[in-house]
């Protein structure tokens, strides 16, 4: 076992639009008192940095790092999907910090991919993945979380810090262009993320109900992985196709934009959420429809994640790196 880390426990935190969760790692690899707290429960993310604190017992912290849902450029962070915005140097010295270090939540997510056990990963399909080569990312959640790791060459590994979510969607069949048509009513711009998403299956379900005139129940992301699952309600198990499927497209584009020889690897909560409804037939058929390059996407592995809060072992990796030198 690891010897503490002499000055003392470090604070580690993955802020997603929903949920922020939180850790202490005791010693290199040690993550212990892992805590999930609501954002909406919380005015500021300072508010709940100290009820998590209080909470551990208020164990003196003099490093920190945070993953967050968002581009981090520069001092000022304002979150996309939550109220949340804060000075990182000011919150710094409001809590008294030495270190602390912020980081987009999916850059710490690539971070922590190399070191997945295999209980800690489902394959999906075919492929293989290749070692040394790029590695893709991508997870719906309360956004779309896109990453990667390319290697440099030193046996070194650079993340990257993507907003890949956010490029436009392109729809691949005649049902998925009625649904952008009707999402863009609403949108000036409608990207990936608006679709491929918790809120985007609110929003697939509730084009497919008005383009076939039925009526519309005002479902939440739970309430239509839940209904897909049991079957009871034909609309809400489309619905999980349908995004299976934008879903596999899109991977498939992260895959040949970024060589992901290495694999496709899929985080997010909203996969583990569908359960038996996230179509992973669809999802994989779709990955591979790339016309020329099918037999070049047909070699490259996708994975679904399945270990439990991987990206905090990408913030400590982050923090160590800072501290103490690369992790190997």
């Amino acid at each position: 076992m690891n010897a503490p880390h002499s000055d003392g426990p470090r604070l580690l935190a993955d802020i997603g639009g929903t949920n922020a969760r939180f850790a202490l790692e005791r010693a290199p690899g040690l993550i212990t008192d892992v805590q999930v707290l609501a954002c909406a429960a919380h005015d500021t993310a300072e508010s709940a940095i100290r009820a998590y604190l209080a909470a551990v017992g208020s164990p003196a912290v003099l490093h920190a790092a945070i993953a967050i849902a968002n581009p981090v450029d520069g001092d000022a962070v304002r979150m996309t999907n939550h109220h949340w915005q804060f000075s990182i140097e000011a919150l710094r010295a409001a809590l008294g910090l030495t270190t602390f270090r912020v980081l987009n939540d999916f850059t710490a997510l690539a971070l922590s991919l190399r070191h997945l056990r295999d209980d800690e990963r489902v394959a999906i399909g075919g492929g293989e993945r290749r070692a040394e080569a790029a590695i893709g990312l991508v997870g719906p959640g309360t956004g779309l979380g896109v990453s990667g790791l390319i290697p440099s060459g030193d046996g070194r590994w650079t993340p990257l810090a993507s907003e890949g979510g956010h490029t436009t969607f392109a729809p691949a069949t005649a049902t998925e262009r009625a649904i952008l048509e009707f999402a863009q009513r609403e949108f000036a711009h409608v990207s990936s993320e608006r679709l491929i998403s918790g809120p985007g299956l609110v929003l697939i379900h509730r084009a497919l109900c008005t383009l076939r005139g039925e009526a519309v129940e005002p479902l939440t992301p739970a309430d239509i992985a839940r209904r897909a699952q049991s079957g009871e309600c034909p609309q809400c198990r489309e619905t999980a196709t349908v995004f299976s499927g934008m879903l596999g497209t899109f991977a498939g584009n992260l895959a040949v934009t970024l060589g992901a020889l290495g694999g496709v690897y899929l985080g997010g909560g909203v996969i583990g959420g569908l359960g038996s409804a996230f179509d992973r037939g669809e999802f994989r058929r779709r990955f591979e429809a790339k016309g020329r390059f099918e037999a070049y996407l047909r070699g490259i592995a996708t994975v679904e994640i399945t270990a439990e809060q991987p990206a905090l072992r990408g913030v400590a990796a982050a923090l160590a790196a800072q501290l103490d030198g690369p992790r190997a």
